[in-house]
């Protein structure tokens, strides 16, 4: 006799949660292991977040705390951030792990590479951030500052204001990612990608006001990269992207 259905199913979602549970567990311990050295040198680290504002700030300025704690929780706080994106491969590859025995192998064949493309890109838009906009932007900053006032940023503000841009450029850069994706689900196609250029150029423009100060430096710094990414998508698309075969009868692979 065979076993019920519901019980089946009752154990195939048991299995599933403990594998899940086991997975989250070595995301977060690996989170946790990089995090000790990362706390150890927080105060390190955080100068060198500051170093390129600190460049730009007048002679005799520097960067102030007004919390009663800040000194100690600001770096502290940056000390999780940087263990979270130093682990965040790692952790990628555990919702990778959890995810591609369901996938079908043509769904693999995409899937994979997207997923170490955006790793890639996202730190690609981090670095960027750092050592392309944060120079512009702070100058910037410096250079509008009225007569009179001095520029004294609270460690707080500035750490909040630089994740942003962090994850701004981060995710910015995943334009050739989503491109693929919006081909590959059938969402649209190639030919109207191309169609829409113009659109997305003034698009990428409008959105980069709004995430950059208003100067057409900084603007640009950020809208003319992502407008590339977007060609470099379109291109990947076309090159990647085939008429699938017929999949009736294909069953998910069981292979990791």
């Amino acid at each position: 006799m065979s076993p019920e259905p519901d019980s089946l199913a009752e154990g195939t979602l048991i299995s599933h949660l403990l594998e899940l549970r086991e997975r989250l567990i070595r995301a977060l311990v690996a989170i946790g292991i990089l995090f000790v050295p990362c706390a150890l040198y927080a105060n390190q680290l955080f100068t060198w977040l500051a170093e390129p504002l600190l460049k730009m700030l007048p002679k005799g300025s520097s960067l102030i705390a007004t919390g009663v704690a800040a000194p100690f929780t600001t770096p502290f706080k940056l000390a999780f951030f940087v263990a979270l994106f130093g682990a965040m491969p790692y952790v990628l590859y555990q919702v990778w792990a959890f995810i591609a025995p369901g996938l079908y192998r043509h769904e693999k064949r995409f899937a994979l590479p997207l997923l170490v493309s955006s790793i890639v890109l996202f730190y690609t838009g981090m670095t960027f951030a750092y050592f392309a906009v944060f120079p512009a932007i702070f100058h910037f900053f410096a250079a509008t500052t009225p007569k009179g006032v001095a520029m004294m940023t609270d460690i707080s503000q500035y750490l909040d204001f630089v994740l942003v841009l962090f994850f701004a450029f981060g995710a910015a850069f995943e334009v050739p990612v989503a491109v693929v994706l919006l081909v590959v689900m059938n969402l649209v196609s190639v030919q109207k990608l191309r169609a829409i250029r113009g659109y997305v150029l003034l698009g990428v423009f409008i959105v980069a006001a709004f995430i950059t100060p208003p100067d057409a430096v900084s603007q640009s710094i950020m809208a003319v990269p992502m407008y590339l990414l977007y060609e470099a998508g379109v291109i990947m698309a076309r090159i990647l992207v085939r008429p699938a075969p017929t999949a009736a009868g294909e069953e998910p692979s069981t292979t990791s």
